[in-house]
């Protein structure tokens, strides 16, 4: 599972942010295959929380996957990454 809170900076109304979350919860779904959702911070108008989870048979390959979603988001998306968390279990 990660956990990604981020300020969109260059947004003015909540529609605008749902906007930006929406298409970089349809990268991470296309991209790599997460399921992904806004989990917190619905009213704010310049953060956001995304929440994205993975299941795979090889911890290494999950956590690999996981890293490459937030490079991409870090790199491709106009936010500024407040904080990101990585979880991995297996069974």
């Amino acid at each position: 599972m990660i956990q990604i809170i981020f300020e969109i900076p260059e947004v003015d109304t909540i529609k605008a942010k749902r906007r930006m979350v929406h298409s970089i919860k349809e990268k991470l779904r296309r991209r790599f295959h997460l399921s992904a959702a806004e989990v917190d911070l619905h009213d704010s108008l310049r953060f956001a929380q995304i929440g994205g989870a993975l299941v795979s048979n090889s911890k290494s390959f999950g956590e690999t996957v996981l890293m490459k979603a937030f490079e991409m988001i870090e790199k491709e998306t106009p936010v500024r990454i407040q904080d990101v968390r990585i979880y991995s279990e297996e069974f």
